[in-house]
């Protein structure tokens, strides 16, 4: 239940402030005054394509649902997700398909890290301290995503040389250090996470746009959630407690486009 609570409130904190903004748009563009979109690279939005890069950092995690009769393993308690930074390096390419609306496909490559803790209560070795009520097994796993994004994106009426916008789409993930293939070990403490390679994946942001002399700069925010269950579940003492383990990412990315 907990899982679920914390979800929920996630989304719905996420899904007021993409309804605030979209009302921040739509007030920008009745109340631009510059019909024209003058300023800085006025034509803009006439050209049909446009291509840049883009860069970013991102805070990698997981959803954890635990399993059924999870009170069953013993001593073990909880089983938290612990967030990492990462960073994204990409190509952007846009297709104007109205005045206001952009098909975006951001081709990238990612790198993420993010941490399983397991906190069982009792006593861990002959070396625990005294007192101590309990012990935390952390289980650290690196990813190296390739991500093919495709989003529609709304923008606002230009103001001078700032515009806002929205956006919302899919994609696909491809993650090149999987370790689904490799064969755990019958010692306990060697064993890993093993998870799958692929994931299909929602996403939902929002940015600004700033048109510069010779380019547009804009700074954007969004949160992807996966929709697959990557976790193998290899029978080992770290995938038994779980059901599902879903990916959850905030990426927050400076793109350059000319």
């Amino acid at each position: 239940m907990r899982y679920l609570y914390n979800i929920n409130s996630f989304l719905n904190m996420y899904i007021r402030y993409i309804i605030a903004l979209f009302l921040v748009v739509a007030s920008l563009s009745l109340k631009a005054q510059d019909p024209n979109e003058r300023g800085n690279l006025n034509n803009y939005y006439n050209e049909k394509l446009h291509f840049g890069f883009t860069l970013g950092i991102n805070r990698s995690n997981f959803i954890v649902r635990y399993a059924e009769n999870f009170e069953r393993f013993d001593s073990l308690k909880t089983i938290e997700s612990v967030p990492k930074w990462g960073f994204n390096l990409g190509i952007v390419s846009e297709l104007r398909l109205h005045k206001y609306v952009t098909l975006r496909f951001v081709p990238n490559l990612s790198f993420a890290e993010r941490n399983l803790q397991y906190y069982y209560e009792g006593w861990y070795d002959t070396q625990s301290v005294e007192g101590q009520t309990g012990y935390t097994k952390v289980q650290g796993i690196e990813s190296t995503f390739l991500n093919f994004p495709l989003d529609l994106k709304l923008r606002s009426t230009r103001v001078k040389n700032f515009a806002a916008y929205i956006l919302a789409g899919g994609g696909y993930s491809l993650d090149l250090a999987s370790k689904r293939n490799t064969k755990n070990s019958n010692d306990p403490k060697m064993e890993i996470i093993k998870l799958q390679r692929d994931d299909y994946e929602y996403e939902m942001g929002a940015g600004a746009e700033f048109f510069l002399q010779y380019f547009k700069f804009a700074i954007e925010g969004k949160l992807i959630i996966g929709t697959k269950d990557l976790l193998i579940k290899d029978h080992t003492m770290y995938s038994e407690p779980i059901d599902k383990l879903n990916s959850k990412i905030f990426l927050i990315s400076l793109t350059f486009e000319g």
